[in-house]
């Protein structure tokens, strides 16, 4: 159970933005705006949005763009995808151009999502003919079967994000153009549109805009900062995330330096040791709670059959009993569950755990070189179990993908996998700084006595 990131070729730009500017005039009222073009030798505010941004994007890379709200992202994919003009620079795009931004955009509230399909399918090139043959796909990837045939103003921001992004994802586009489009949407959802943009690396260019740096880093060879319409960093996605991160506490505000707020109210304690938690007398819980939905055995998966995983989800280790909801710190029995239609003679049960991104956290599987393997009969059933204990994860979503192969490691077959067969939400957690949390017992603050 393991994906290697594909190998970028270092191809031809697909897109090349040069010394780039964008600039708009701000009128008062709409009647200055008629003066303007009367007499444009009148002078008017002028609102530099870009100012002369310059950068590529080589022909199978993926390249984000981060930055403050307001630093000029939006109006930078608007120019390059031809919505805007630039004021002066230039900008080439190479290959067919399938773009998800602003939500909603190139939509026509009163027609159903099936007529939008069409609107918008051929907007970005695709005939009459390849629409009909795709169609069916376009609504599966969506899953908006129940509700394609009714008005889009009808969906809700997630039902908008699913429509825009599958029809983008079936249109044979050399460059995807995303701005922050699956920042709406669950996490299973979310999930399976970042498996396709890892596919789609394989063989197009991908243009990221987002605030989310874990996203950036995970899904990007490059990243582009931009501050106040200037690139103020490009480089290595993780270098450039890094720089951005640190700039944000280069100049902190005036009421947050040392001292500025006078004495302390809190009176300092003495003595050599300051204990500021110790879980052997803590009289509260620190710990949170997570969710657990049922096993959903329609979920998306692959595989050669001749095994089907049956079951999945977290249970009591002592009663057997799943779980529907557990506590930080818990320990709780992982429980895969599976039958055989033929003889897998060298079963293999494994797990992902992964958070809305895809991004894996946590997985095992039962594979030990050194210990043989109980070969599965057919129409036999079996379960693996794995022990430990629930950690202290991040607020927020993940997902519980299964998977059973036949073989070794270095040698397998998948039998049946699947994606995002249990979804957990983290609903209060004691992990507030990172994704996940340490299992900490006890925290203090000692003073060192002798010279520093």
């Amino acid at each position: 159970m393991c994906s290697d990131r594909p190998a970028r070729d270092g191809g031809a730009d697909v897109i090349a933005v040069r010394d780039v500017h964008k600039h708009y005039t701000l009128y008062r009222t709409p009647t200055q705006r008629l003066v303007h073009m009367l007499w444009p030798r009148l002078k008017y505010p002028v609102f530099e949005a870009l100012k002369g941004v310059s950068f590529n994007v080589r022909r199978g890379e993926t390249v984000g763009i981060i930055g403050q709200n307001g630093a000029g992202k939006s109006t930078l994919l608007q120019v390059i995808t031809g919505t805007i003009p630039p004021s002066t620079g230039d900008v080439r795009v190479s290959g067919r151009v399938a773009a998800l931004l602003e939500l909603g955009a190139g939509f026509e509230p009163d027609f159903t999502g099936r007529e939008n399909i069409k609107l918008n399918g051929t907007i970005l090139g695709l005939t009459a003919r390849q629409l009909a043959d795709r169609m069916d796909a376009i609504i599966d990837f969506a899953e908006l079967r129940e509700f394609i045939d009714r008005p889009v103003r009808t969906y809700s921001s997630g039902m908008f994000m699913r429509l825009a992004f599958s029809v983008a994802a079936h249109v044979d586009a050399d460059v995807l153009i995303i701005d922050e489009a699956l920042s709406v949407g669950d996490a299973r959802f979310t999930q399976k549109c970042m498996r396709f943009l890892k596919d789609f690396r394989a063989k197009g260019s991908i243009l990221f805009v987002s605030h989310d740096l874990g996203a950036v880093t995970g899904l990007c060879d490059r990243a582009v900062w931009l501050d106040r319409g200037v690139v103020r960093g490009a480089g290595p996605a993780i270098e450039v995330c890094e720089q951005y991160v640190a700039a944000q506490f280069e100049n902190p505000g005036a009421d947050m330096l040392p001292g500025s707020h006078g004495p302390s109210a809190i009176p300092v304690p003495s003595g050599d040791r300051v204990v500021l938690y110790d879980a052997a007398t803590a009289v509260t819980p620190r710990g949170g709670v997570t969710s657990c939905s049922p096993f959903n055995p329609g979920a998306s998966g692959f595989g050669i059959g001749g095994a089907a995983l049956t079951d999945a989800g977290l249970v009591d280790p002592v009663t057997g009993v799943k779980l529907d909801r557990v506590e930080e710190g818990r320990e709780v029995d992982l429980r895969i569950e599976a039958r055989a239609d033929v003889v897998v003679e060298r079963p293999i049960f494994g797990f992902y755990i992964k958070d809305r991104l895809g991004q894996l956290l946590l997985g095992d599987n039962t594979y030990r070189a050194d210990l043989p393997q109980a070969p599965m009969a057919a129409g036999e059933a079996m379960a693996a179990r794995f022990r430990f204990r629930w950690p202290a994860l991040a607020h927020g979503p993940y997902t519980l993908t299964v998977a059973l192969a036949d073989g070794t490691m270095e040698h397998h077959v998948h039998r049946h996998w699947l994606h995002d067969a249990v979804v957990f939400e983290v609903l209060s957690s004691s992990a507030t700084l990172t994704l996940v949390g340490l299992p900490i017992t006890f925290v203090a603050v000692d003073r060192i006595k002798g010279p520093a």
